[in-house]
């Protein structure tokens, strides 16, 4: 059974991800896992990351940029 540790987990070890990964690597589904983040995100454990910076620069390559709304999540930096 995923639970919110298991995701918050598996968004450490992966580093950046998102939902789409996620339900993927859990057999579980999107929807289910869409509202886990946003409620690590409310508890302060994970944070949104901007997808115009992604690392590898290859979302700005990607001619689908301008209608891709992907939300990628990080832990949160503590303050």
């Amino acid at each position: 059974m995923i639970n919110l540790l298991k995701i918050r987990d598996a968004v450490a070890l992966n580093g950046r991800t998102d939902a789409r990964s996620l339900s993927h690597q859990f057999s579980a589904p999107l929807a289910m896992v869409e509202a886990m983040l946003k409620q690590l995100v409310i508890m302060g454990k994970l944070e949104e990351v901007d997808a115009s910076s992604c690392l590898s620069g290859g979302c700005k390559q990607c001619p689908e940029t301008q209608k891709c709304d992907t939300k990628a999540y990080q832990l949160a930096l503590k303050k």
